[in-house]
């Protein structure tokens, strides 16, 4: 038996080697890939142009650590700050990473305006992480359960509801930031308005609060914008990013803008493997092929054909509650559980994921191609339809 901490439950299946969107297991089957490794592979598998840069990398420099200038990580920090329209980028190796740098970010900004107990507002069904802090941002009781005492400091309020935030604001003067996701991916692909992220921004503006948006699993194309935020016309003052951002070498960011730019300092946080050679290298190779392969306007039109198959598909269904999503951030939701079809996809050869219990979760690649996407809706639904039968 291997002995890896149990703390996953894994299924029956490993993959020995993939191209664009296909896996290949260890007797040679082949699988379509609807996840890409939980929105991690932007660019599917084996992509030429980051294989050949990589290669480069490794033969030159992996890492040398922070004491000293890493320029692969200058040139990937200010393409990142170019199309986020942001002033400083802090590199880590993960979202939660990220995640927990905004939290430091927040309460050191806090402290500097005189407050001792700096308060962020969270939402509920967020994700954010799996360290105390981001777990404790996190608005999933099954996951924080048995991990308390949590980290105080969080205020928590319903998704996409500018009331309660307001409440808030009105009896609590601790308050120094909003934490958000502008599509919620574990928590079931919940889309927030265009107008509560301008109101969000407004009342910001208006407390001295920072915006600070969680783009981890929404974030570097998926959507058909750079990031979800951008959708809505919003310029936030913190943002973090991580999962598609390396296409698969494991990367974080947080990025910083206005009065959240200088609020950290020499000394006031650290990653030894944050922004390493490598790592950058994969980031930037990532933001150059979807630039210059148009991917944006691939997840886009992909995401519309995906989801006009699926709602196609199911219309006649009993049991499906809402087909939604922006992009390649898909989800469709049923009025029950729905876990075992991750197995039964399994089996013919599609890789899918089922979040919040009732809602299938597909966040294939950006280079999927049309033939592809319509390959997936047609393992996919009859999938459903037999479980719905049941």
């Amino acid at each position: 038996m291997p002995h890896l901490m149990n703390t996953y439950g894994r299924l029956p299946v490993a993959f020995t080697h993939g191209e664009g969107c296909r896996l290949f297991d260890e007797q040679g089957k082949s699988y379509l890939d609807g996840m890409s490794g939980i929105a991690v592979n932007t660019l599917g598998h084996n992509h030429p142009r980051l294989v050949a840069a990589l290669s480069r990398q490794v033969g030159r420099l992996m890492h040398t650590s922070n004491l000293y200038h890493i320029r692969e990580a200058e040139d990937a920090s200010d393409h990142l700050a170019r199309i986020a329209k942001m002033d400083e980028v802090f590199f880590c190796n993960s979202g939660c990473e990220a995640n927990e740098a905004a939290i430091k970010l927040a309460r050191l900004y806090g402290h500097q305006q005189g407050i001792d107990q700096p308060a962020i507002i969270v939402m509920e069904q967020a994700f954010h992480g799996r360290t105390l802090a981001t777990l404790s941002a996190t608005g999933n009781r099954k996951a924080q359960a048995g991990f308390e005492p949590l980290v105080s400091g969080f205020v928590r309020v319903p998704f996409d509801d500018l009331a309660a935030i307001e409440q808030v604001a009105l009896h609590n003067p601790n308050v120094v930031a909003i934490l958000f996701e502008p599509i919620q991916g574990e928590g079931g692909i919940n889309i927030a308005h265009h107008e509560y992220m301008r109101s969000l921004r407004t009342l910001c503006n208006e407390k001295n609060w920072l915006l600070m948006v969680d783009e981890v699993q929404c974030g570097l194309g998926r959507t058909g914008a750079w990031f979800a935020h951008q959708h809505a016309g919003i310029l936030p003052d913190v943002m973090t990013l991580a999962k598609g951002l390396g296409s698969g070498v494991p990367i974080g960011a947080c990025l910083a803008a206005g009065r959240a730019a200088g609020v950290f300092q020499p000394g006031n946080h650290g990653s030894t493997f944050g922004g390493n050679p490598l790592a950058c290298t994969a980031a930037l190779t990532t933001l150059k092929v979807i630039e210059t392969d148009d991917l944006m306007t691939r997840a886009t039109e992909l995401g519309e054909l995906i989801r006009d198959g699926l709602r196609h598909g199911l219309a006649d269904a009993d049991g499906i509650v809402e087909v939604r999503g922006d992009g390649l951030l898909i989800g469709i939701e049923l009025d029950r559980p729905c876990g075992d079809l991750v197995k039964r996809a399994l089996a013919k050869g599609l890789l899918i994921n089922v979040t919040a219990d009732k809602v299938v979760r597909l966040l294939p690649a950006l280079v999927m191609s049309d033939a592809e996407g319509t390959e997936l809706v047609a393992l996919l639904v009859p999938l459903i339809l037999d479980f719905l039968k049941e």
